[in-house]
């Protein structure tokens, strides 16, 4: 079972900086390539993709913090970072961890959906990012 426990959010003041963890169980190990994100929610606003990360390491970034954010894994995979920097009050909101879900299974191994198919299957409860101006 696939588990995304998510980590690191709390309050800073703008121009600080925050890196957000993402526990994955039950994912990397069960497919041979996928996609993991991270999406932010705030009340009232469409859900946004911020960043995703492919299995073979390519990335992608919301324009909206493009050369503030950095997305990355650990060496094993199993966790999913998200590096903040420059944060300004409009990066506040619940950020939540995602994954892609199965898109075919093939010689006995599984594939998940690539990043450019947005399509997410699994996700974690999130983690609330506050910035004060």
């Amino acid at each position: 079972q696939v588990q995304l426990v998510e980590s690191g959010g709390g309050s800073v003041q703008a121009g600080g900086s925050l890196r957000l963890s993402c526990a994955a169980s039950g994912y990397t190990d069960t497919y041979s390539s996928y996609c993991m994100a991270w999406f932010r929610q705030t009340p009232g606003k469409e859900r946004e993709e911020v960043a995703s990360i492919d299995s073979d390491g390519s990335t992608s970034y919301a324009n909206s913090v493009k050369g503030r954010f950095t997305i990355s894994q650990d060496d094993t995979k199993n966790t999913l970072y998200l590096q903040m920097n420059s944060l300004t009050p409009g990066d506040t909101a619940m950020y939540v961890c995602a994954a892609s879900g199965l898109a075919f299974e093939y010689a006995e191994r599984r594939y998940a959906y690539a990043c450019s198919s947005h399509d997410f299957g699994y996700w974690g409860q999130g983690t609330q990012v506050t910035v004060s101006s």
